[in-house]
């Protein structure tokens, strides 16, 4: 397995942990004097540390005997290379009546609150991944230590429709500055290596080998506590909290509307009304968290995060890929073979021309930055992403990489050069994101070595990648490829070759669509806002300037070209505009103009719900999910939901497509569809698909 696949601990003490004992998921360990007590969170036949029930079962009754018997200080870490704790099970978020999840929460709570007030020091030593309730467990710690290196600590609760619920939303609003706490709280989003002290979730930041000095320093008082400052305690008070939650929803209702996520309102609400009110506060927020789990919402983001795990799943062993050569250096061929490069591959890149390696190059940098790579981590990852203007590299390659232009000449012509050249054993991978796998294999010698590797732009942000087998793609490529997908940190969708593959079939209609309504005269801004106030983090015609009104061309004319296929034609100004060049975001002007890469829109959307305008947008694209199950394109509905929601950004909080076709009735959805054909044609005619959903 690459080195990038799984962050190693540099001198992370495995081999010396203690034995498990009497406990299922904890280790204990004392010093030779027997004065501090070290517990070891070990999960039990699991990579990953998760607060479950047992979990916390088995620390009560640790933390009852330790009561009795007081060292002289108790630290908590993790067994685990991985990290300190990944947060509760969500497994069992799924078990629980509505009458057992107060109850059940309370009884978390009570542990949480038996470490907290443990008369005696009690330090949490934090590495890798802490987040939801495992940086709720570090909070009721008196002190922190983070140990360097992939270090972040958050609470992504929000993701799931949900606030922090075992003590978080009270401890980190007392432990750093409010706002900062609420803040990530409602983004999710991690803080990482020194944000983590600079934010004081950390009294110490160190390495691995330091942590036992720093250990020995809390016990001496070396370490002092963080002074929270005049203004942490300002905004604890009732006047600063209301002016700024006021704020505070404001922005929330850009990212998430309240129609749609309750937990980012409820979360505002409960530390307005009882910010610096512990106990309150406690209270209101296992009330907030259990109402919250009951909503759509929640068990509709619940539903996502495991549709995105059984993506994860597909993935059955290692590539054994080492060396990735990347035919391409235009925007995606950079980014892709920047993306590997940062996960630890050996990447070689070749084109026509040195200036676009050029430009890959830079923004790899740009890119460990912005996922907070460390100096020497950049450096190697540059390190690893090596120019090859003459393709000498193929020959060494254990997987070859083409993302060139969407031409099928080309492409053969290119193949018919390489081929000869790669490895027996090497897999040769288009990144074509819709001609068929059957035309571009054609003339291969080894076709059962040829697969598709479709990554969306931008590939730094967009998680799922098509692997497209056609009919003689062996077994054993098809695994190799689902693992590499996996290993260099995307979520693999195991497609069959079709017209457009699976998400690019889906979207089309979708875009099309709104590109007719443009013709029929209808504002952009209209359109864009009822897609918008469905739930979609963008309108269609944004959407369309940012993938590309050439590449949006390309994929509708080859699924009119396509037998069994109905999607409405394009209109001639539309044709005209690609060939004048207004090609959308990457040429500054589209439907849209665009500066420096951000869309310029005067005034804020109003995101109008329009359901006649809903209907002609979305329903398409759910036929086009039906026809793509139909014909055995996907191998079930998990795996089409996961994809779109994923590639597409289809609205999270209904489930998928299909999932929202379910919830809203099938017989509703094709009576619809039949409406739309009476009014605007047979293109929304109901795929025979249907019954079988």
């Amino acid at each position: 397995m690459s080195q990038g696949v799984l962050e190693k601990i540099e001198a992370w003490p495995v081999d010396s942990l203690p034995p498990k004992g009497d406990y299922k998921n904890w280790r204990r360990d004392y010093d030779a004097d027997r004065k501090i007590l070290t517990l070891f969170l070990d999960k039990d036949d699991s990579e990953t540390n998760v607060l479950s029930s047992d979990v916390l079962f088995e620390l009560e009754k640790i933390i009852g005997k330790v009561e009795a018997d007081l060292p002289v200080a108790l630290v908590i870490r993790s067994a685990k290379e991985k990290g300190f704790c990944a947060g509760a099970d969500i497994r069992e978020f799924k078990e629980y009546s509505d009458a057992d999840i107060a109850v059940s929460l309370k009884k978390a709570h009570d542990v949480i609150d038996r470490l907290d007030r443990l008369d005696t020091l009690t330090i949490a030593v934090i590495h890798g991944h802490c987040l939801g309730g495992g940086l709720e467990l570090a909070l009721a710690c008196d002190k922190r230590i983070g140990v360097e290196k992939n270090l972040q600590m958050g609470f992504p609760e929000i993701l799931l429709g949900l606030h922090p619920g075992m003590g978080g939303t009270f401890r980190l609003t007392e432990l750093i500055s409010p706002v900062t706490a609420l803040e990530m709280m409602l983004t999710g989003r991690p803080a990482h290596e020194r944000q983590t002290a600079e934010r004081g979730l950390v009294d110490v930041l160190t390495e691995e080998r330091h942590v036992d000095a720093a250990i020995r320093a809390m016990i001496s008082g070396d370490v002092k506590p963080r002074d929270p400052g005049v203004v942490q305690s300002i905004m604890n008070l009732r006047p600063a909290r209301s002016l700024a939650a006021i704020k505070m929803r404001r922005m929330s209702e850009k990212k998430a509307p309240s129609r749609h996520y309750p937990a980012p309102y409820a979360l505002i609400d409960l530390w307005e009304d009882h910010g610096g009110n512990r106990d309150a506060m406690q209270r209101a927020e296992i009330k907030s968290f259990s109402k919250l789990l009951t909503t759509d919402t929640a068990q509709n983001l619940i539903r996502v995060f495991f549709l995105q795990q059984k993506l994860k799943d597909l993935s059955k062993s290692t590539s054994d890929i080492r060396n990735i050569h990347v035919i391409g250096a235009g925007a995606m061929g950079g980014d892709i073979a920047g993306w590997c490069a940062m996960q630890g591959f050996h990447v070689t890149i070749s084109d026509q021309k040195p200036d676009p390696i050029g430009q890959a190059l830079t923004n790899l940098r740009r890119l460990c930055q912005s996922k907070h790579k460390s100096s020497i981590e950049t450096r190697d990852a540059m390190d690893r992403f090596v120019p090859d203007l003459d393709n000498h590299a193929v020959r060494q390659a254990d997987l070859v990489i083409e993302a060139i232009p969407e031409n099928l000449e080309i492409k053969k012509k290119l193949y018919k050069v390489i081929e000869p050249l790669m490895k027996k054993t090497a897999i040769l991978a288009s990144n074509t994101s819709s001609i068929p796998l059957e035309d571009l294999s054609k003339g291969l010698k080894r076709p059962q070595q040829f697969s598709g590797l479709h990554f969306f732009n931008p590939v730094s942000q967009m998680m799922v990648v098509e692997v497209v087998r056609h009919e003689n793609t062996s077994e054993e490529v098809q695994n190799k490829i689902l693992s590499l997908a996996t290993e260099i940190g995307k979520l693999p969708v195991p497609v069959t070759s079709h017209p457009g593959f699976l998400v690019n079939r889906a979207l089309a209609p979708y875009l099309v669509e709104a590109i007719i309504m443009l013709d029929e005269g209808l504002p952009k801004e209209v359109i864009d806002d009822a897609a918008i106030a469905f739930g979609m983090p963008m309108g269609p015609v944004e959407l369309a300037d940012q993938v590309g009104l050439d590449i949006c061309l390309d994929v509708a004319d080859m699924l009119s070209d396509a037998d069994g296929i109905a999607i409405a034609p394009v209109p001639a100004w539309f044709r005209d505009k690609v060939k004048s060049g207004e090609l959308g975001r990457k040429t500054g002007r589209g439907f849209y103009h665009w500066k420096s890469g951000k869309i310029q829109k005067s005034g804020s959307s109003s995101a109008r719900s329009d359901n006649k305008i809903i209907d002609r947008l979305i329903l398409p694209m759910l036929n086009a999910c039906v026809e793509c199950y139909r014909k055995g394109v996907v191998a079930d509905t998990d795996q089409l939901d996961a994809a779109m929601i994923f590639a597409t950004g289809f609205a999270p909080f209904r489930g998928g497509p299909l999932h929202y076709a379910r919830t809203r009735g099938i017989d509703d959805v094709v009576t619809s569809l039949r409406r739309l054909v009476d009014k605007h044609g047979e293109r929304f005619t109901p795929d025979n698909g249907w019954k079988d959903v």
